[in-house]
């Protein structure tokens, strides 16, 4: 099943609903923030995250190092998984004249779900595809296979997560609101700095989406 889309009532036109759109974030940027509303107040962390690509639905793996699986309550509720995209400040001196309010564009997906503790041996099959995600291609890659068992102990101060994102937030804000024109001004004026944000901006094509039905 999809995950459920939020946030539709807001800022409609820089909404991503597709959930393919999600996934080529992820991948694309795979540190994430990890926030729990716990027991104990609200906790953060942050660890690299991977997809489950044979899964239909928005599907993430991850780890956390001991102890932050307990201060997060890991398994015991929902938690939100913060992926950030390309993003910078955008000024309004590359406006038109007259207008004066700067903002900053930004992709954007708030992942929501409950996660399920992995056992020792997914945990360690999910540290391996990690590194190995990581180490491919790499002059010198290292990989946790070259010392499997010195690795195995290593692995054993980290908890391995999977969760299926029930709903999620995601927001494309690349100035869909602009003139054409000026949206070729802005994606100039990014070019020499921020090479990624540019590239999505000429991506969204100055699209309107409209909110889902």
């Amino acid at each position: 099943m999809d995950a459920r889309i939020d946030g539709v009532r807001h800022t409609p036109r820089y909404l991503m609903t597709d959930p393919a759109e999600v996934k080529a974030l992820v991948r694309a940027h795979p540190w994430a923030t990890f926030v729990s509303a716990t027991s104990r107040g609200l906790v953060a962390s942050h660890y690299p995250v991977l997809l489950e690509e044979d899964d239909d639905s928005i599907v993430i793996l991850s780890h956390f190092g001991r102890p932050d699986d307990e201060l997060h309550e890991l398994g015991r509720h929902e938690i939100l998984v913060i992926v950030q995209g390309p993003h910078d400040y955008v000024s309004a001196s590359w406006y038109d004249p007259g207008d004066i309010v700067s903002t900053w564009n930004h992709v954007t997906a708030h992942l929501y779900g409950t996660p399920q503790l992995l056992s020792d041996e997914e945990n360690y099959a999910v540290l391996s595809r990690l590194t190995d995600h990581f180490e491919d291609g790499r002059p010198g890659g290292r990989h946790l296979s070259d010392d499997e068992a010195g690795t195995r102990r290593i692995a054993k101060g980290t908890v391995g997560l999977r969760m299926v994102v029930d709903r999620f937030d995601a927001r494309a804000k690349l100035s869909q609101n602009k003139a054409p024109h000026v949206r070729d001004h802005i994606t100039t004026q990014l070019e020499p700095t921020n090479p990624d944000l540019a590239a999505a901006m000429r991506d969204a094509g100055g699209r309107v989406a409209e909110p889902p039905h």
